[in-house]
């Protein structure tokens, strides 16, 4: 939202359709971002594993290269989440809530940073970027991973969440 008025709470800053092994690390820079919120299921990894996809991988050691990371999921499995935090040597929020705001306020205390430095970034309309555009945060939805790396096109849920965003009048692609 990055304090944008007028944009509606289901738009995401940056949809770029790719995962997030794709993401320009450039681009978020150039927003002025610092940190970035993660979410884990589906945007870092598929299905129940800890073991993230090696282009997955990649992607998050070079970001944590340039921001600061925090791994923010809604599963309530904190053994799960901690494994896949452990792997990155980054902080982390398991049963965070999304979109409800209290978690995240949290984390952006502990990030010491203003709302529009941070990034949120993850699959789902209804969770990630919600919950992001609350705050005042870069919203970024991506397309859910694979066990290689690429994008899962096929993914209905993000296809009806996108569907029903248009019908309550986010201009989402």
């Amino acid at each position: 939202m990055a304090g944008m008025m007028g944009q509606h709470w289901l738009q995401p800053d940056w949809d770029p359709g790719l995962t997030i092994a794709h993401l320009a690390l450039s681009h978020l820079t150039a927003q002025g971002i610092e940190a970035a919120v993660l979410d884990v299921d589906r945007t870092l990894l598929p299905g129940r594993d800890v073991t993230l996809p090696e282009p997955v991988r990649f992607w998050l050691m070079e970001a944590k290269q340039r921001f600061s990371l925090h791994l923010f999921s809604n599963n309530p499995s904190h053994s799960r989440i901690a494994a896949v935090a452990d792997q990155l040597g980054v902080s982390f929020t398991a049963a965070a809530g999304k979109p409800r705001r209290g978690a995240l306020r949290r984390v952006l205390a502990d990030l010491d940073l203003p709302a529009n430095r941070v990034a949120m970034v993850g699959d789902r309309l209804f969770t990630d970027v919600l919950c992001g555009n609350r705050l005042g945060l870069y919203t970024v939805l991506v397309r859910p991973v694979r066990l290689d790396g690429t994008a899962c096109y096929q993914d209905r849920v993000q296809r009806f969440e996108r569907t029903l965003a248009r019908w309550m009048g986010a201009p989402t692609a």
